[in-house]
């Protein structure tokens, strides 16, 4: 029932979300001051970047399109969190794009660096550690920097030559760089709290289909209420001592508050709309004020089906366009936004189960239709966090061969062009057109006017590479 068209909304947004946290460094900005000393300090700071990149053993393009220059590098180094996330930081890969940094004159001096950082005392302090956490890979480069780099009396001189240089830069973007690299985060448990979260997002969408039908069943207590206050008033007319009880009586209502499926999903997950009185009042008086309603209660047909046909069509034209309703739903869950259009569509679709049903229990739809459907988000989710970086060389690659500035792609695009890629390599059996139309939906929904167009051309590409280089085998 939670569909895969909803499952890849949620992997979406989970894989937003989680990108966006997961480790983001605190790049800084290119200084506006014109002072020569915060100039040189961000050249500076750019320059120590480049070079944790490089001892890292990330090789990158320079502005002359040649390659950087291979070292050997030590497996304990390459290993580091802090180097890879910074190499697959977008403001980094943007800069990286424009040729924002040159670091050429360190080339000579890369591999002694190199060899300086394993015979120091920070590796040695380093590798004794077992498994060494995000504290520990942020320490040693910490130390590095400050203990190693910055103090080699070479890379000093290569710094000196820039005609800009000063003390006071050359300390200040040390210090840039050593307020940088402690603000990675740690990436694992943002991991485990967004899988959860992305199973609590699913669980709360199939939660919002079991509350519109408790919704139903309060706007019609609401209305049973009014009808009874109605008879005690003071001059009452004979139509409130004898109301048209239609709607209080509907059937389909009835069958509703004694469903075995809806009694044991609310016992386990209390779903009330008592909270929301206000809701409650308006959606009824919109429904008592439509022509849906008068034709039901005029109607010369009285029966089961009728009674369904009722809040099926209540539903599409009152209930689910209600911008109350929207607003109601922002404060019960930050999800249920998103989540309304399709979940309408399953209980409009479970109404029509009902009303073509002889048995009196009908069963609600199952919150997955299988073991497959319920395993695919966390799958997919996986496959682009555990690969993100190679997807995102596919994409890279397009990107950079396209007319597209690379600074003006939207991070949402990015994070959409991974999750189909993830789809698109993982799951065979889905063809390409498919995912293609679902993921360029969701660009089309959550980016930019643009982005559709876009990702249609670079996932279009994408799947060619893949297909001729054999990663994938579908059309």
């Amino acid at each position: 029932m939670v569909n895969r068209i909803l499952i890849r909304i949620k992997v979406v947004q989970m894989l937003y979300s989680y990108l966006l946290t997961r480790s983001e460094f605190k790049i800084d900005a290119t200084p506006e001051t014109t002072s020569k000393d915060k100039k040189y300090a961000y050249a500076v700071y750019l320059d120590l970047i480049f070079l944790v990149l490089e001892l890292s053993g990330l090789r990158f393009k320079r502005s002359d399109d040649s390659m950087s220059p291979t070292i050997d590098v030590d497996r304990l180094i390459a290993g580091n969190r802090v180097g890879k996330a910074l190499f697959d930081n977008d403001t980094i890969k943007a800069i990286i794009l424009r040729g924002g940094a040159s670091v050429e004159g360190f080339d000579s001096l890369l591999q002694d660096l190199s060899d300086a950082m394993v015979k120091s005392s920070a590796y040695r302090d380093y590798k004794k550690i077992k498994n060494p956490g995000l504290a520990d890979d942020v320490r040693f480069w910490l130390t590095v920097i400050n203990t190693i780099i910055a103090k080699d009396e070479r890379v000093v001189a290569v710094m000196r030559q820039n005609e800009a240089f000063t003390i006071v830069g050359f300390n200040t973007g040390v210090r840039q760089i050593s307020d940088t690299i402690p603000s990675y985060q740690d990436s694992r448990m943002t991991y485990v709290n967004a899988g959860r979260e992305l199973k609590a997002s699913l669980d709360k969408a199939y939660e919002l289909y079991y509350s519109l039908f408790v919704l139903m069943m309060e706007l019609t207590r609401e209305q049973a209420l009014r009808l009874d206050n109605a008879k005690t008033k003071y001059l009452a007319t004979n139509e409130d001592l004898n109301p048209n009880t239609r709607l209080v009586d509907n059937r389909f209502i009835a069958r509703l508050e004694n469903n075995e499926d809806l009694k044991a999903y609310l016992e386990q997950h209390p779903v009330s709309w008592t909270d929301e009185p206000s809701l409650i009042r308006s959606l009824l008086d919109r429904i008592l004020e439509s022509k849906i309603y008068d034709d039901y209660m005029n109607a010369p047909a009285d029966d089961y089906a009728a009674d369904c046909d009722f809040w099926r069509n209540i539903l599409r034209a009152v209930i689910l366009p209600s911008d109350d309703l929207a607003e109601a739903l922002e404060t019960k869950s930050i999800y249920w936004n998103d989540d309304l259009p399709i979940m309408g569509t399953f209980v409009i679709k479970s109404i029509k189960q009902f009303a073509s049903s002889p048995d009196e229990n009908v069963r609600f739809l199952p919150q997955y239709k299988d073991s497959e459907d319920e395993a695919f988000g966390p799958e997919i989710f996986r496959y682009a966090v555990e690969n993100r970086e190679t997807y995102r060389s596919y994409i890279d690659r397009f990107i950079n061969s396209s007319q597209w500035d690379p600074e003006r792609l939207a991070f949402m695009d990015i994070v959409v062009m991974i999750a189909a890629i993830a789809e698109l390599i993982n799951y065979p059996a889905i063809p390409v057109p498919v995912t293609m139309n679902e993921y360029i939906e969701i660009a089309n929904s959550y980016s930019t006017s643009r982005s559709g167009q876009f990702i249609n051309g670079i996932l279009f590409s994408i799947v060619r590479y893949l297909n001729d280089e054999g990663i994938i085998s579908k059309n």
